[in-house]
Order: C-alpha cells, then structure tokens, then sequence
C-alpha cells in the first residue's frame, strides 16, 4: 500500500478560491501517483463530506485575544492565528504517516501535538513567505511583525525534515542557512491554446484583491491605463478577481471590474494579455502560469515573474515604462501577442511532458 501523505491547510479546498488551492491541487495530484494523499483543514463549512479530506472548523479572530496569546508565546500574529488546539487533535487522531504543511504556520499545531516527530514526519511548503508580505505591506506594523515572522518561519524549517517552495531564490537562501530546502519548479497542465489573433484589445488583470498584494497591482495598473490606452480605439481593461467590497472610486474609460468569476478560462479565452504589475511576488506566481498553460502573452514586474522567466522563458519588464510600453505593443498587434503566447504554450507543454516539476516534488516528499 502507498505511503500515507496527509497536508495540513489552512483553508478548504472545496470552498476556497486562489492561486495557493490552484497550486495545492496541481501538488497533491502529483504526490497521488506515489503517495495516498489525505487532507486535513480548517474549515469554514466544516459539516462537508468527502473523502479523505477531514474538516476541523475555522474560529474567528479575536484580536485582542490574539494579541495576548502573540505574546504569551512569543510567537507572531499568524503563526499564533492557526496554532488551533482543535487542529492540534485531529492531528494527534492521524497520527500516523507523513505531513506536509501547506505554509509555515500550519506546522504550529502538529509540532504541539502528542506522538509527533517532526524531523521525521513533518514537511513544509513555504508556497509565498509571510514575512515578506507583511514587511512589504503593512508599514511600521509589518516591519515588527515581519522579523517576528521570519524568526518562527526559520524555528519551523529547522523541525522540519525538508523544506520546499516555488521561488528558486528563497529556497537557495534556505540552503545557505543550512536547511533542506527544495525548489519546486511547478507548472500547470497544458490548456488549449488561445486564439490571441482572434481577440479584441482587452488586457485582463487576474487576483484575488482579498489579498493586498493582488489588490495594489489593481490600483497601479488602473493608474497607467490611461497612458497604456492611449489612442489605442477600443482598448479595455478587465479587473478579475474577488475583492474586499464594493467601491465607489469610478474608472477611467474603457476598465471594467468583473469582480469574481466562475468561468476563468472564458474570460481569458477572450483577452489579449495578462498584465501583473504586482510589487510583491515571492512564492510561486500562479496567474502568471495559468496564463503560460493556455498560450496567453504575459506583461509583468520582475517581482512577479521570479522564477518564472528561468522555468518558462518569460521576461519580465524593466521598468514602469517598460511595462507601459509591452502592453500597448500586444494592443496593437494581435500578431506578435499571438507569437509570444505561441512560445510561452509550447514551453510550458515541454516542461509539464519532461515531468521537471514532479521529479521536483518527488524528491522534496522523499527526502
């Protein structure tokens, strides 16, 4: 019989929508060609039957109680946020078998439970650090709290047998401190390819703006609209995504916020290029790869692109100007945006055949 694999998640796979749950799927359906794969999360419908997947419910933030219990154990605000005593049971039912953390701070329970040996058992997918998000976002506060972070990402790396994640240069600095840490150089399923030659004018920003990363890449690319639409007729932006709440700010000429949608691959299917001119982008950049599986042309930061442009070829823009200037060129041209999604298709179908992220997996999982 395979061995047995149970990740730890922090939110519901069958409810919850992202970039991280992408990536979550494409790993555990890798892990599942050698590995009885199991999950066991947090859960805001916790009464969801399905099988091998165990629900513990989602409590609610309390900050003041937080910020005393962050005290208390010297531990930061997220890492202190998911260290659930119900979790921690669960855990110690399933006490057999390896675990794979789905971001640092979901160790936090099962290296409080009972009957655990974390060197042993215990993995950890760092997926996009929170400690960079937190310095990079939250000012004064997140500076604090962003050291306080990168102090319990390192205790947990150093109880775990193997750490992996998507950004080479992260797991590169994981090494140099000592940890076994493994790139994992992930990418999606080959999609049908877009017909670029076919589509109007339209750029599509695509993210979840729950998250603030996401939702500040909304804010700039609104900001350069004007000069990227530029005596450009017909020219259209769509912002996708779930956002925190309606908005009165009204848009420039030719945006339109779809909010979130059910059919992703319809929206694209109908859309020039994928611009992503996100400012914070470690981890892996999922929309940047669901863009690349269906042959869509891509404009983006170097913060997005990342690993990326060594697995896929995909450059990134030099600059602001730069970006401005790569996406009215794919406005005006379906030609040449038709060319570079051509090539962006091809070599993510090259990657998924040579089987390079799932040895990657592989390796990490055994390690």
């Amino acid at each position: 019989m395979p061995e047995r694999l149970v990740f730890l998640l922090g939110k519901d796979p069958a409810t919850s929508h992202g970039g991280d749950m992408t990536m979550f799927r494409t790993m555990r359906a890798i892990a599942s060609e050698r590995y009885h794969t199991e999950v066991l999360c947090l859960s805001d419908q916790p009464d969801l039957v399905e099988p091998d997947v165990v629900r513990v419910p989602k409590p609610p933030i309390s900050l003041p109680r937080l910020v005393v219990q962050s005290l208390a154990r010297r531990r930061s605000l997220v890492h202190t946020r998911f260290d659930i005593d119900a979790f921690r049971a669960a855990i110690e039912e399933s006490s057999t078998g390896r675990f794979v953390a789905e971001h640092s701070y979901m160790a936090e329970a099962y290296l409080r439970a009972e009957h655990t040996h974390a060197s042993r058992d215990l993995l950890v997918s760092t997926d996009v650090p929170e400690s960079s998000v937190w310095r990079r976002t939250h000012r004064v506060t997140g500076r604090i709290e962003g050291r306080r972070l990168r102090r319990d990402e390192l205790r947990v790396a150093g109880a775990a047998r193997a750490v992996g994640g998507y950004d080479r240069a992260e797991m590169d600095d994981y090494r140099a401190l000592g940890f076994n840490a493994h790139w994992l150089p992930i990418t999606l399923p080959p999609a049908a390819r877009i017909r670029i030659a076919d589509t109007p004018p339209r750029l599509v920003l695509l993210g979840n703006r729950m998250w603030r990363p996401n939702a500040d890449a909304a804010e700039t690319i609104v900001r350069l609209w004007p000069e990227i639409a530029r005596d450009i007729p017909d020219a259209e932006l769509w912002l996708v995504g779930p956002t925190p709440g309606a908005t009165a700010r009204e848009l420039p000429v030719g945006v339109t916020d779809l909010g979130f949608v059910d059919d992703i691959d319809g929206v694209l299917a109908g859309c020039r290029a994928l611009a992503a001119p996100v400012a914070v982008g470690d981890g892996v950049r999922v929309k940047l790869l669901e863009a690349a599986a269906r042959g869509l042309p891509v404009v983006a930061t170097p913060e997005a692109v990342g690993s990326i442009e060594a697995t896929l070829g995909m450059k990134a823009s030099a600059d602001e100007h730069d970006f401005v200037s790569r996406c009215r060129t794919f406005l005006l041209d379906a030609d040449v945006a038709d060319d570079d999604g051509a090539r962006l298709h091809a070599a993510n179908a090259r990657r998924w055949t040579d089987r390079v992220g799932h040895e990657a997996v592989f390796g990490w999982l055994s390690a």
